[in-house]
């Protein structure tokens, strides 16, 4: 055999033997409907997908998966099912107690800051203007994993004497939109959301904020079993994003580093709110 063609077998080696893309599973909880969490987060995954292959000097794949609903995030997370996620701050820390090998990334940031704010709405012709007006009336909560939801607003009512046979009817609607609908359609007289849906979807004239409470933003976490590497990589390409097109699709402004006790306020706030729920008679 002449030199042209053991050449020519080396480069056809050389090319079959190139190696396969990496395929990294991303995975979100339905916040929203999953028209609008594919808008979301298509063009952010893409942005992120550039950067990846430079750092890695490989092909990346990326593929979108919305969990059925919180539970079975949490546990695709913590079990490993997934390479990494977004996830809400109590949803984070609820994984970590199932896992505790999950590692942050980075935490998105709004209007440059780590800190927004959850609100309890009501119709402006409730009667409802004050916490301690809650008291015998119906209230939609969000997902029974939600930080802003459920966990933060039940502490603050908590705050203010208020448990759950104050109220007279409770509701979780698991979608922030969801509440929000139930206030503005009257089916609840008042409930608790992120301010986000909030600007985007209630009339300030007939739906009122009856009192903001403080949280902190969302946290992108990695699982156990992505190597160190990786998620050096994606954190340095989620840092780099700046085209506010893909990243105000999610209500940021950016990105930041992060470490676990930055969510110190919303584990306190989960603590306490054990004590929103009457205990189950035996």
């Amino acid at each position: 055999m002449n030199r042209f063609f053991i050449v020519l077998l080396s480069l056809v080696s050389m090319t079959g033997a190139k190696e396969a893309p990496l395929r990294l599973d991303f995975g979100v909880y339905p916040s929203d409907r999953a028209t609008v969490m594919y808008r979301k987060f298509t063009p952010i995954l893409e942005a992120i997908r550039i950067p990846l292959e430079n750092q890695l000097g490989r092909d990346v794949d990326i593929h979108l998966k919305i969990f059925r609903d919180y539970d079975s995030g949490i546990e695709a997370l913590a079990k490993g099912e997934v390479d990494f996620v977004r996830f809400g701050p109590a949803s984070y820390i609820l994984a970590e107690q199932k896992n505790k090998e999950i590692k942050l990334l980075a935490m998105e940031l709004r209007k440059g800051l780590k800190r927004f704010n959850g609100l309890i709405i009501a119709r402006a012709d409730s009667g409802i203007t004050s916490m301690e007006d809650l008291r015998g009336r119906s209230f939609a909560f969000g997902n029974e994993n939600s930080t802003i939801g459920r966990f933060l607003s039940q502490s603050l009512m908590l705050e203010h004497g208020i448990d759950e046979e104050a109220l007279g009817q409770i509701d979780y609607l698991d979608r922030h939109d969801i509440v929000a609908r139930a206030i503005i359609n009257g089916t609840h007289d008042a409930g608790a959301l992120k301010s986000s849906t909030y600007k985007k979807l209630c009339d300030p004239e007939k739906i009122i904020v009856i009192k903001a409470f403080e949280n902190v933003t969302k946290p992108w976490v990695a699982s156990s079993d992505l190597t160190k590497e990786i998620r050096d990589a994606i954190t340095q390409s989620l840092l780099m994003l700046e085209d506010p097109e893909v990243i105000s699709e999610l209500g940021c402004s950016g990105f930041a580093e992060s470490n676990r006790n930055e969510y110190d306020l919303v584990r306190q706030g989960m603590k306490h709110a054990a004590g929103f729920n009457k205990p189950e008679e035996e």
